[in-house]
């Protein structure tokens, strides 16, 4: 089933919109989707499209970064603020969001966490952790 998709980038210059059917909705775990990042993990849903992605603001400010040794890893961004921004994946057949890009809620939820044998330590684990609604007290 198919759904529409819409996100932004931090700054707001880059907006997009996609409809497609949400086929994958992992954290993935493995070094270089930490290293594109810089957090523990990155968090994407693949989506096959019906329509191509349409740029609808910023397309001009899209950079592009390919993995030399990766076989279909690269990673699109703002280059004005240096945000995520989704990716075709010729490959696949498929387009890789950034759900953090996303100005929406996805009907799909997670569906795991993928490269679990990559997680460094300090990273996610099966341990609740405190939750606050703003800063930590003290902070």
């Amino acid at each position: 089933m198919s759904e529409t998709y819409t996100g932004s980038c931090l700054c707001k210059k880059v907006t997009y919109k996609l409809v497609g059917e949400p086929m994958r909705f992992y954290h993935c775990h493995c070094e270089r989707c930490r290293k594109a990042t810089g957090t523990g993990h990155a968090t994407n849903i693949m989506v096959k499209p019906d329509t191509d992605i349409e740029w609808l603001t910023g397309e001009e400010l899209l950079g592009r970064y390919k993995v030399p040794e990766a076989e279909r890893f690269y990673n699109c961004f703002c280059k004005e603020c240096g945000s995520p921004m989704p990716r075709v994946i010729p490959e696949l057949g498929s387009v890789l969001i950034a759900a953090g890009s996303l100005d929406m809620i996805p009907e799909m939820k997670p569906q795991g966490r993928i490269f679990w044998g990559s997680r460094v330590e300090w990273s996610c684990d099966d341990k609740a952790l405190p939750v606050f609604d703003e800063y930590p007290p003290g902070i």
